[in-house]
């Protein structure tokens, strides 16, 4: 501790240059916190203890639909309070850049999902209009979208009389209760019984069911006793939590945890570049300094302990700010996720990784020119050589 005053003068001998390097630092931990804060939310939600909701899907893939008929077998065990369902649509709006949630419906939905605030008088009018929508008010508000208006839904999965236009009369508007939560108002839903009668494929089918539980306690129960309903069926399910249920849908698109990998180990090789530069020039440049505290009595090993903690310090400076960062934003993108990334800050283990690559990247960037400092004869160093 007696030498930090010493190492915080060596650290800001150039203020530009550790100024540019922190700001890498900064930028590349922000990176890392957020993706792998979203890495460790997609490996999360096995569990389902204490969940008050369950999704019951498919055991064999979120893209094989189940028999509405087990609708009523579901609502027959105890411990169930209430069961909906819906049916994925797939359909896009005007431009396949327009893509968000859409699905069918049962009529009682919106009882289950208490999170959303409908006007009682649209949401009547939206079970009575066998054409009707339902959309969130930030999707609304996107598109311009009224009570009334027409949207010209177009399907990429199921045509309607060999004809891919679902035309759809916007008849309600949700709210999310929770304003932190605005993500999940980037949907539609229509009415299932329209969808069913119309679509030409498929018949009295749905995509998963949404299980309310009368006590959270019971929710591991609950879920084996549903599950085994359909066991050595050829529709078999598998009860999970809701966020579990998002995530593996979600992860239908793309392998997140690869992407991350691919991402961060692009940005922390790039990082070991710039600080291994910046550390190498710092020393280089400060070759009479080092001799000079050689010459007062500093030994070779103290002045390599020296240019590792100024290396370790800059990285770890930087990383913390990055990190904090991280934790300052997540709230919001968990919010815009709406509830597929359920997490309302970075993680623990992401922060400890975190604490470990900051020291690591700061050993690996600071060895070379700590040698090189250690090593440093005083003559040669005076004489300029």
């Amino acid at each position: 501790m007696k030498y930090l005053s010493l190492v915080w003068a060596q650290l800001f001998r150039s203020k530009t240059r550790t100024l540019l390097t922190l700001l890498s630092v900064v930028a590349a931990f922000l990176l890392f916190g957020m993706l792998d804060s979203v890495r460790v939310a997609f490996n999360a939600g096995g569990s389902v203890d204490g969940a008050n909701r369950l999704i019951v899907a498919s055991r064999l893939s979120i893209t094989q639909s189940l028999p509405v008929r087990l609708q009523s077998q579901i609502e027959s065990i105890p411990g169930v309070r209430k069961v909906t369902y819906a049916m994925w649509f797939g359909g896009i709006y005007q431009d396949q850049r327009n893509f968000f949630p859409n699905f069918s419906v049962a009529p009682n939905f919106f009882d289950v999902y208490g999170e959303y605030d409908v006007p009682p008088d649209q949401l009547q009018a939206f079970r009575d209009t066998r054409t009707g929508a339902a959309v969130g008010e930030a999707l609304a508000n996107k598109f311009g979208w009224k009570i009334g208006d027409t949207i010209p839904m177009q399907a990429t999965i199921f045509p309607r009389g060999g004809s891919n236009d679902w035309p759809l009369e916007l008849k309600a508007i949700f709210r999310a209760k929770d304003r932190s939560n605005v993500g999940a108002e980037n949907q539609l839903m229509m009415n299932w019984k329209y969808f069913d009668e119309s679509n030409d494929y498929i018949k009295n089918q749905v995509s998963w069911f949404t299980v309310q539980l009368s006590n959270a306690d019971q929710a591991s129960r609950v879920a084996q006793a549903i599950d085994a309903i359909s066991a050595n069926s050829d529709h078999e399910t598998k009860s999970q939590t809701e966020s579990a249920f998002q995530q593996a849908f979600a992860k239908q698109f793309a392998d997140i945890g690869l992407i991350v990998t691919a991402i961060m180990g692009a940005v922390f090789f790039t990082l070991l570049l710039l600080t291994g530069n910046t550390m190498a020039q710092a020393v280089r440049e400060r070759i009479p300094e080092l001799a000079t505290l050689k010459t007062l009595g500093f030994t070779d090993g103290t002045v390599l302990v020296l240019v590792m903690v100024e290396s370790v310090l800059l990285v770890v400076i930087g990383g913390l700010v990055g990190l904090g960062l991280a934790s300052a934003i997540m709230p919001g993108v968990s919010a815009a996720s709406g509830g597929v990334i359920a997490l309302p800050t970075v993680p623990a283990q992401t922060w400890l990784i975190g604490l470990g690559l900051m020291i690591g990247i700061g050993i690996i960037v600071g060895v070379l020119p700590a040698l090189r400092a250690q090593r440093l004869k005083i003559v040669d160093a005076l004489a300029g050589r």
